[in-house]
């Protein structure tokens, strides 16, 4: 398989590292970072004895990718926005996934590497799974946290109304499940908030942690540029047929962003 793989005029697609594939990025070329890394909690869960594993086949529980031990999992997270901090531009923004339970130790981080922390607020998903229901409380909840770079103030679409920190949305349906699906897979809806809030048609969104492509597919859809990066052999090849076989189709002139100028 290629390292990387144009799929039209306005998307790029590199399979490989996270960190080794920014360091291929052109300085402050990025508009906007939205992406949905590993929350690192498979040790934590199964140290619970937690019986997602057995509820939902390919829960994140029992994928390699979000096993590493905290410090591990820390290292990573700031090459991440070491590099992330070198591609974007000034006054980009970047929105990151993630467990409530980690969101303090993301947003140190992302400050330790020059991003001005704006915010966390919820994604609230409708139809969650209803794990244990007659025991405690459903896992309807994932945090989401806003940055920006370089500035106070970034691109904010609100078009003068009152935007919430709250989203709310059912999870991925079954057409988006049509080329197959990822454990932890964002729905396209959710994706377009933030991609038509945070950023210009034009513009270019960057996902590092590419998964199954929602993003991608809400990038091109909203006329976006699009680059992802997924290092997992399954999904990168998910990723890519759902961009390259959906509706989501940009004209326009070939931007190069692969490599670094």
């Amino acid at each position: 398989m290629n390292a990387s793989i144009d799929l039209n005029n306005d998307c790029t697609l590199l399979h490989g590292d996270c960190v080794a594939k920014l360091s291929t990025i052109a300085n402050e070329s990025v508009d906007l970072i939205l992406t949905d890394p590993p929350y690192n909690l498979g040790i934590f869960m199964k140290n619970r004895e937690t019986n997602l594993g057995a509820l939902r086949e390919n829960h994140f529980v029992a994928s390699d990718w979000d096993n590493l031990t905290q410090q591990e999992w820390e290292k990573c997270l700031l090459s991440f926005f070491k590099e992330s901090a070198r591609i974007i531009k000034k006054r980009g923004s970047i929105i990151v996934f993630m467990s409530i339970i980690k969101v303090e130790t993301v947003i140190e981080i992302a400050e330790k590497c020059g991003f001005y922390y704006k915010t966390t607020g919820i994604w609230h998903k409708k139809n969650p799974m209803p794990r244990n229901m007659n025991l405690h409380f459903i896992n309807s909840t994932e945090a989401w946290i806003y940055f920006t770079y370089g500035s106070k103030t970034g691109t904010f679409n609100n078009n003068g109304e009152a935007i919430h920190d709250f989203i709310e949305t059912p999870t991925i349906g079954l057409s988006e499940k049509k080329y197959g699906k990822h454990p932890t897979q964002k729905p396209e809806r959710l994706m377009d908030f933030f991609v038509t809030l945070l950023s210009n048609e034009g513009d270019l969104v960057l996902d590092p942690f590419m998964g199954s492509g929602s993003t991608g597919v809400s990038a091109l859809k909203n006329n976006r540029r699009f680059c992802g990066i997924e290092l997992n052999d399954k999904y990168f090849e998910l990723a890519e047929k759902r961009m390259h076989f959906g509706k989501h189709k940009i004209e326009s002139d070939v931007i190069n962003i692969a490599e670094k100028k």
